[in-house]
C-alpha cells in the first residue's frame, strides 16, 4: 500500500467513524502533510482518491470537505393490499436458490458476503485446529441451546445493540433462517395473521408460508422502515398475532428505522399486547457508528423474539445463528429441539474463540469499510448508465440495495433475459406475498470486484434500455 493510500485510508476510517461528520471541513494539505510527515503531493492524491469515493469535496479557496450524502431518487413508499394474504412465490424462490453457481457470469442474486478477506484466516485455522486436535467434541451430543462459551461471547456482542442478556436467555439456531421459522411457530397458530414490511425478506415470507400463516403486507418507507400509522390501522382491522420486522439494515431496502420509531413500534406491541419478531442479522454491518439499537433493547415484559447470525457478517456456511426468545424461551427451546434438535458444535466453538479474540470485531470493522465503499460505487455506476427515471434505496449497512424502474418493466422478464448473458439479480415479485413490486429487483455488491460490477450494471443497464419505454418510443419514430 502506498502513502497516499494509507492516508486515504486512514482519513476514510475518520469519516465513517463520524470523526469528521457530514459537512465537516477536513484538515488542510498542508496541515496534513506536517502531521504525517509526507509530501504535499501525497495529500493531494490522497484526497483525490476520496473524492473518486464522493467521500469529500473540494470548496474553492475553502478546502476539503466531508460530503453530505444524497438520497436522491428513493424508491417509492409501498402500497400493498390492505388484507391478509397467503405467501405465493415459492417456486420463483426456489429457481432462484436453484440458479446458485448455474451460470459463469455475475451472480448479484444473493446476499453474500465477502469471504475471501484475510481477516477470517484466524477463523478458519480454528476450525482447522478443532478438527485436527480434538475431533471428538465434533462427534457427541451438546446443550440443545447451544455451547454455552458461544452464549455468552453473544451477550458480550450485544452490548453495543442496546441488550443486556444472559447466556441462559439465548438459544443457538442453524443459522437466522431456522431462528425465524422457530419464532413464528413460537408465537402463532395455523392461520393466524402475521403483519410485515412490503418488499420483505423472501426468507420471512416462506416462512409465514410453511406455518400455514396469512401475511399482512404494511407500508413502508425506504428511509424510515414500517408505517406504524398503517400498522396501527391493521391492528385495530385484523386479530395480528404478531409483527414481523428487519428494523437494522433491512433486506431489500437497507435503511435504519430511527430510533425512536423503533421504541414507538414496540409500544405498539405493547398496547396491543402482541409479539415481535426482530430479524437483526446485518445489524452488526451497519454503517452507523455507534451501532443502531434493537427493538430488542426496549423490551421490558420480554415479547421481542430478537434473531440473527453470522451467517451475513462472517460466512453462512457455518450455520451459526441464534435467538433471545423473551418469554418464548421455553416454547423456543421445544420447537427448535423437535425440529432439529442440537446445532453443530465445532462452527459454535470457532465463532466463540473469534470474538473472544477480538478477530470478529476486526473483521467487522473490515467489512464495514469495504461494503460503504462498494455501496457508493455501485450507486454511482447505477446513476451513471440506469436510465433516469431509476429509483434506488441508500442502504445504512450490508450490501443489498433495492432498485425500482419504470412501472412498465417487468423485472422477471428483465432477469430471464439477463441470465443469458450471464448477469443475475433477485427480481422484485419474490419480496411481496403476493407477487408485487414487478419493477423492482435487489443487488448484491459484496462479492464481486468493482470492475467485474461495473461491467455487469452496464451489460444489465443496456438490456434494461431495450425494455425502457423511451427507448421503445424513439425505435418507432
Amino acid at each position: 500500500m502506498t502513502l497516499y493510500q494509507k492516508l486515504a485510508k486512514r482519513l476514510r476510517e475518520h469519516i465513517q467513524h463520524d470523526f469528521y461528520k457530514q459537512g465537516d471541513k477536513l484538515p488542510s494539505v498542508r496541515q496534513l502533510a506536517q502531521e504525517h510527515g509526507v509530501s504535499i503531493s501525497t495529500v493531494q492524491e490522497a484526497y483525490r482518491q476520496l473524492e473518486q469515493d464522493q467521500l469529500v469535496e473540494a470548496k474553492p479557496k475553502s478546502g476539503y470537505f466531508v460530503c453530505q450524502r444524497k438520497k436522491d431518487n428513493l424508491p417509492s413508499v409501498s402500497r400493498p393490499p390492505q388484507r391478509p394474504l397467503e405467501v405465493s412465490q415459492w417456486e420463483e424462490v426456489l429457481n432462484m436458490l436453484m440458479n446458485r453457481g448455474s451460470t459463469k457470469g455475475l451472480q448479484l442474486q444473493h446476499a453474500m458476503p465477502d469471504m475471501t478477506s484475510s481477516t477470517l484466516k484466524p477463523l478458519l485455522k480454528t476450525l482447522a485446529d478443532l478438527s485436527k486436535h480434538k475431533p471428538e467434541l465434533g462427534l457427541s451430543y451438546a446443550d440443545i441451546r447451544g455451547s454455552e462459551e458461544l452464549r455468552n461471547q453473544l451477550c458480550r456482542l450485544t452490548v453495543a445493540s442496546g441488550c443486556q442478556l444472559h447466556p441462559d436467555d439465548l438459544v443457538i439456531t442453524s443459522g437466522c433462517q431456522e431462528a425465524l421459522s422457530v419464532c413464528i411457530r413460537a408465537v402463532s397458530e395455523p392461520g393466524d395473521i402475521v403483519a410485515i414490511e412490503s418488499p420483505s425478506f423472501y426468507g420471512s415470507m416462506q416462512a409465514i408460508k410453511a406455518a400455514n400463516l396469512k401475511a399482512m403486507e404494511i407500508p413502508t418507507h425506504p428511509e424510515t422502515g414500517i408505517s406504524l400509522e398503517a400498522l396501527e390501522l391493521a391492528l385495530d382491522q385484523w386479530p395480528i398475532k404478531a409483527i414481523f420486522v428487519t428494523p437494522t439494515c433491512n433486506n431489500p431496502m437497507g435503511y435504519t428505522m430511527p430510533e425512536d420509531r423503533k421504541e414507538q413500534l414496540y409500544k405498539l406491541a405493547q398496547s396491543y399486547d402482541i409479539a415481535i419478531i426482530e430479524d437483526d442479522v446485518y445489524g452488526d454491518i451497519s454503517f452507523q457508528f455507534p451501532r443502531p439499537k434493537t427493538i430488542k433493547s426496549f423490551d421490558t415484559d420480554g415479547r421481542v423474539l430478537l434473531c440473527s447470525s453470522f451467517s451475513k457478517s462472517v460466512a453462512p456456511g457455518l450455520r451459526v445463528g441464534w435467538i433471545a426468545p423473551g418469554r418464548y424461551r421455553d416454547k423456543v427451546t421445544h420447537i427448535k429441539y423437535v425440529s432439529s434438535s442440537m446445532c453443530p458444535v465445532f462452527p459454535q466453538l470457532a465463532i466463540a474463540k473469534f470474538i473472544r479474540q477480538g478477530g470478529y470485531r476486526k473483521h467487522i470493522r473490515q467489512m464495514r469499510q469495504n461494503y460503504e465503499q462498494q455501496r457508493d460505487h455501485l450507486l454511482q455506476v447505477i446513476k451513471a448508465h440506469f436510465p433516469s427515471d431509476t429509483r434506488v434505496s441508500f442502504p445504512d449497512g450490508s450490501f443489498i440495495l433495492w432498485v425500482e424502474l419504470n412501472p412498465s418493466i417487468d423485472s422477471i422478464k428483465l432477469v430471464e433475459r439477463c441470465r443469458k448473458v450471464g448477469v443475475d439479480f433477485a427480481p422484485g415479485p419474490l419480496f411481496s406475498a403476493t407477487g408485487k413490486f414487478r419493477n423492482g429487483f435487489r443487488l448484491n455488491y459484496s462479492e464481486q470486484t468493482m470492475e467485474k460490477r461495473e461491467n455487469a450494471i452496464k451489460t444489465l443497464a443496456k438490456i434494461i434500455r431495450e425494455f425502457h419505454p423511451e427507448t421503445i418510443a424513439q425505435k418507432s419514430l
